[in-house]
């Protein structure tokens, strides 16, 4: 199955996949949804997702929604 990353242009770090490159079945209140990637059929998804679950996620809700995590500054 291949995925397509989506990127919320309302909530902060929030992004997506979904199995169709205009994200129909996309949450409309957390829109616009903007196209940012895609994971092929043989890729590794990324930030170490589970392929298993986002198969799983999309065939049952039809996406799968998750946050970047914050970037953690280095103390001195």
């Amino acid at each position: 199955m291949r995925f397509y990353i989506f990127k919320s242009e309302t909530r902060d770090r929030l992004c997506a996949f979904a199995a169709d490159p205009a994200g129909s079945k996309l949450p409309k209140n957390h829109g616009p949804w903007t196209v940012t990637g895609i994971v092929g059929a043989t890729s590794e998804p990324p930030h170490k997702i589970s392929r298993a679950a986002l198969e799983q996620a999309i065939e049952g809700e039809g996406f799968q929604l998750w946050r970047v995590p914050k970037k953690v500054e280095a103390s001195v």
